[in-house]
């Protein structure tokens, strides 16, 4: 499968791909105009697909626009990721009848639907592969991810436009796939190369199931003038990131600097709305909802997404135990960033910069972490000037 030389496609290969995926009985989903942002939704043809669009972000804001080429995946992320898809945000555990004085509980079967997610950025690929960690390494696996998951076929995009919040370099999770990694995790893997108004893709199977879709597209061997032209791109987009973020030796920082001036510094800032929660790809955190019929004849357990940034989210007997927006701020981020690596073996963040351009009032961890690192007299600061809220252009 390795062996295999790297393909071409042109905009033809392109839809003849989502036809395929489509005939061989998967939902396909991908990047999509809609509401004012490029979101992932359901893809009929590959003309559903953004082509000519971007997006501009930065703290607290995101703006549509036209770009002047016709590239097709000229965008960074935007509010969705595939954690929707994969680890649905609402999911039926159980029901219940009663039956006579007791009651017979059926759990919900696994989803039978079958994914096939087109334009998953490289950040987002490392994001799927912590989840995996998450919820099929270790002794317990959730039933409804290990279906949703097994069922996914996921073409990959490398990045050639990051956006104004994005530090995945420095993160060491994009902007391009891990190429020749038999653990990457992808079944295909596009690059695109924009000429004006046409687009070609490099094409590199990385499963079997994914050389097989790719022997029935359209395609030609790739040269040399491909090759150069995806390691222009590759040094662009590495160029071009829109943050970074210094990780040396982050976990130890984040442990000695629990009291540090800078967590009631950000939060007089914070709403603790949880938006950098819900956007994150990584973010897992649940609660589950019991109901029943008026009647007492049925009942039924549900899992939603949930955040620690609520009060109720680490509610125990006698009251919350983190009733302060610094508490929640700092539980999130020392978590994402430190914790998350004695629980699972690595970061939980990937750079994608969702948690940036999604914050109602522009807070960046990635300067929250630059400001632990000073000493706390000048790292306490708050700034003065307010980020504006997202805006959107008009398609």
């Amino acid at each position: 499968m390795r062996g295999n030389r790297v393909q071409v496609i042109e905009r033809e290969g392109l839809a003849a791909l989502v036809r395929v995926l489509a005939d061989q009985g998967y939902t396909v989903l991908g990047p999509t105009v809609r509401d004012h942002a490029i979101v992932y939704d359901h893809l009929e043809a590959e003309t559903d697909l953004p082509r000519g669009w971007t997006a501009v972000q930065e703290g607290g804001r995101y703006t549509l626009q036209r770009r002047k080429d016709g590239a097709v995946f000229g965008y960074a992320v935007g509010p969705h990721s595939w954690k929707a898809w994969l680890y649905p945000p609402d999911v039926k555990l159980w029901s219940a009848k009663r039956n006579g004085k007791s009651f017979a509980a059926t759990p919900e079967p696994p989803p039978a639907e079958r994914y096939a997610l087109i334009g998953v950025r490289p950040c987002e690929l490392h994001a799927i592969r912590i989840q995996d960690r998450v919820f099929l390494g270790g002794a317990y696996v959730d039933p409804t991810y290990q279906a949703l998951r097994g069922g996914a076929f996921v073409v990959a995009v490398n990045c050639g436009e990051p956006g104004g919040s994005c530090f995945c370099a420095s993160m060491g999770t994009g902007p391009f796939v891990d190429q020749g990694d038999e653990g990457a995790g992808y079944d295909l893997a596009l690059t695109e190369i924009v000429d004006g108004e046409v687009s070609r893709f490099t094409v590199d199977a990385g499963s079997e199931r994914g050389a097989a879709v790719l022997e029935r597209l359209p395609r030609r061997p790739a040269i040399a003038a491909d090759e150069q032209a995806v390691a222009a791109v590759r040094r662009d987009a590495t160029g071009r990131m829109g943050r970074a973020l210094d990780t040396t030796g982050i976990r130890e920082l984040l442990s000695q600097t629990l009291e540090h001036p800078r967590w009631e510094a950000v939060a007089q800032r914070c709403l603790a709305c949880g938006n950098c929660t819900m956007v994150c790809p990584t973010c897992f955190c649940t609660r589950v909802e019991d109901t029943s019929s008026l009647t007492g004849e049925t009942a039924e357990r549900r899992r939603r997404w949930d955040s620690c940034f609520t009060t109720d989210f680490s509610y125990v007997h006698g009251g919350s135990i983190r009733r302060s927006g610094a508490s929640r701020y700092r539980q999130w981020l020392t978590h994402k960033l430190g914790t998350w690596f004695d629980q699972f073996g690595s970061s939980g963040c990937v750079g994608c910069g969702r948690c940036i351009t999604w914050c109602p009032v522009g807070i960046d961890l990635t300067e929250e972490v630059a400001a632990l690192r000073k000493p706390p007299a000048r790292a306490s600061g708050v700034r003065g000037k307010q980020r504006a809220s997202s805006s959107g252009g008009t398609p």
